[in-house]
């Protein structure tokens, strides 16, 4: 790997989801140097793995290209993946930071052929289609990843396969011999955008997430949905691969709750009517759709796509907490069981697939920070003077939407520009 040139006048921004690359390019289109960090082998986070934006259900593709052009585009802007940091000491204005760096195995002669990925065998659960589907020993993330190189999963170094990748490339890019590398950094300010990751569904033990194979997460069925995701953009029950036609999608799964997430997510209302949509599209008027609700949080333009998917005569609204489910042994089926709080009639009601709208917790727990930081009491990063120059972007700070996360991305460039122009002499 190349010197890692970093000052005091430099930003450093961990993680590279759309919140990391909207802070990193916003301050380098500004001028400054910008080191943007992501522990995994590409940037895109979570939105790369959607397949629909809310509310205008057009396709976050197109965006992430966008994001990937500024990003190649400029020279103030590096992007280190498979990269982690495990210490920052100092204070606003001069930390040290200390960044590890995995080895990919894969060095910048890769062309993304894919004869590497022809060659090898293994196959393990793909991280980015959540387990849903298999993925090579050697394999880029998804199609648009960056950086455009394949990665070799550590699990084939010292095996077959890994001699049969290197065989197979042409452009002497595989590298069996890369190691863990360290580095120290000196940065004027760090933009925390780690985002936010689903909240663990198996511990919902009621909703048998983790016993009936017919009972996903919203995150699943997302990707689900995505024509090059792992079953071709059909909706398919994992338990027997039959199309799903009627579909349960149970909201506040694990959000609101004393026993679970406390606090309400926001997305999972504007997740769940988007998906909706999903249905009908795919089977039209033989598509049963079931939202089980608390209350449906929906305000302005949302309310506006609330509104029409309420008026679709296919789609069903239950408000009801979900009291448990348990399966037909015979179809397969998802039984669900509860009471409708609006008529106050007990249900059992069956459905091919249910779909938990799972709530939203930061990504980092409060022991894994690798400095001091002000927390709130659901794990997310306060804006406090006592946190110095260290700034959380996008789901690092709150629950947030795209649209949300954007603008926090920008608020927290915004602020760490201050702090390296004071470093310069820039402001009084």
């Amino acid at each position: 790997m190349s010197e890692v040139i970093a000052t005091n006048q430099t930003i450093l921004v961990v993680g590279g989801g759309i919140s990391g690359m909207t802070a990193a390019l916003e301050a380098a289109e500004c001028g400054k140097q910008v080191i943007l960090v992501e522990k995994n082998p590409s940037v895109g986070g979570r939105v790369s793995q959607l397949y629909k934006y809310f509310p205008k259900l057009c396709h976050p593709k197109c965006g992430l290209e966008i994001n990937l052009r500024r990003i190649k585009a400029n020279r103030n802007l590096r992007v280190m993946a498979m990269t982690e940091v495990s210490k920052i000491e100092g204070d606003a204005g001069n930390y040290s930071v200390t960044l590890n760096t995995r080895p990919r195995y894969v060095n910048e002669n890769c062309t993304a052929c894919g004869e590497c990925g022809t060659a090898v065998e293994a196959e393990f659960d793909d991280e980015y289609n959540y387990g849903l589907g298999k993925r090579k020993g050697a394999y880029r993330p998804f199609n648009q990843s960056f950086p455009e190189r394949y990665v070799l999963d550590p699990a084939i170094i010292g095996t077959d396969d890994a001699e049969k990748a290197k065989a197979a490339c042409k452009y002497d890019a595989i590298d069996l011999d890369m190691t863990d590398s360290e580095t120290t950094i000196t940065v004027g300010a760090v933009i925390w955008a780690t985002g936010w990751k689903p909240y663990d569904a198996g511990k919902i033990q009621p909703y048998g997430y983790d016993r009936y194979k017919n009972v996903i997460t919203s995150v699943e069925f997302e990707r689900m949905l995505d024509p090059h995701g792992p079953t071709g953009g059909k909706i398919l029950r994992p338990s027997d691969n039959k199309e799903a036609k009627d579909v349960a999608f149970i909201q506040c799964a694990g959000s609101r709750d004393q026993n679970h997430l406390k606090h309400c997510s926001r997305i999972c209302c504007m997740a769940s009517l988007k998906q909706t949509t999903y249905l009908r599209e795919q089977y039209g008027d033989d598509a049963r759709g079931t939202v089980y609700y608390i209350d449906i949080r929906a305000i302005d333009r949302i309310d506006d796509f609330y509104q029409n998917v309420q008026n679709d005569s296919n789609i069903t609204f239950t408000k009801s907490k979900v009291a448990s489910i348990t399966e037909d042994k015979e179809t397969g089926n998802p039984v669900l069981h509860g009471v409708d709080t609006e008529g106050y009639h007990r249900y059992s009601n069956p459905h091919e697939l249910v779909v938990l709208a799972v709530g939203m917790e930061p990504s980092v727990p409060a022991n894994g920070f690798p400095m001091e930081v002000v927390l709130n009491e659901e794990g997310f990063v306060e804006l406090d003077e006592a946190n110095g120059a260290f700034f959380a972007a996008g789901c690092s700070s709150d629950a947030l939407d795209v649209n949300r996360a954007v603008q926090s991305a920008t608020a927290s460039a915004l602020r760490a520009i201050q702090v390296v122009n004071k470093v310069a002499g820039a402001e009084g």
